[in-house]
């Protein structure tokens, strides 16, 4: 059994700096990196691709919102061309921005409120991801498992990947529990540890209420942002890793 385990990176801007990406890029073997429009800015995605090639990491584009003020959190109506061609934007900077350091990007992932609308919303989904393999064809999809995104997913055809996460709560319906509701973030390090051994043994996401939601889980994602995200990654990689789980990075899977 093999999981990948991803990290949400490059999402300092100018003088601000948010997370640890130098510490995180020593654990992960996935790495979303911000495309400049919910964070990031173009020294900074260069500085944390240029870490993630060194460290042997996969490179994944990260797009969002263009949303800085909010960071890519604020659900955000607009029209779905405008959106589709933002998209188009944001990973065309990643696949630029790689080509000129000489790295590969492997996959796509949506970020934040992006990414909680099309969990909820398949015609949103596939929009946002036929924008995205119209930048880049070959990319995998990062998507949210047994949720709309998965749906649009093989809806396409096309390679995708199932994502759980180690420092979120889950809903009934395997969408995330809202971060303004006490228990949504999961601040323990040895908790989130337990919590994905369990899930991925069980080939299920586990909800609040204790329903399993059986579903492949091909990469388990632990967010840069928070203060313990050094220490939930590598509590995460530790306890899979002395349960006999390998952690790797993900292939892709279709159909």
């Amino acid at each position: 059994m093999q999981v990948d385990l991803n990290a949400d990176m490059g999402e300092s801007f100018g003088p601000w700096k948010m997370g640890d990406d130098a510490a995180l890029l020593k654990t992960v073997t996935s790495a979303n990196i911000a495309c400049g429009a919910h964070a990031g800015d173009p020294d900074v995605m260069a500085s944390t691709m240029s870490m993630a090639i060194e460290n042997g990491v996969g490179v994944g584009s990260h797009p969002g919102f263009a949303d800085i003020q909010g960071f890519g959190r604020r659900r955000i109506d607009m029209p779905i061309a405008s959106l589709q061609n933002s998209i188009r934007c944001q990973v065309g900077a990643t696949l630029g921005m790689a080509r000129a350091l000489g790295a590969e990007v492997r996959h796509i992932k949506l970020h934040g409120a992006l990414g909680n609308m099309t969990s909820e919303n398949e015609e949103m989904a596939r929009a946002c991801y036929e924008a995205a393999l119209s930048a880049h064809p070959g990319a995998i999809l990062m998507v949210l498992a047994a949720t709309a995104q998965e749906r649009a997913a093989r809806s396409l055809g096309a390679a995708f990947a199932c994502e759980i996460f180690a420092d979120r709560a889950y809903n009934s319906n395997a969408t995330l529990v809202d971060r303004r509701l006490p228990g949504a973030v999961i601040h323990d390090a040895d908790l989130a540890g337990q919590r994905m051994v369990e899930m991925v043994k069980a080939q299920a996401i586990i909800t609040e209420d204790g329903t399993r939601i059986e579903t492949p889980i091909d990469s388990i994602c632990c967010h840069g942002d928070t203060p313990e995200a050094v220490d939930i990654a590598a509590s995460v990689r530790r306890t899979l890793e002395a349960e006999g789980i390998a952690v790797r990075t993900f292939d892709g899977r279709t159909g």
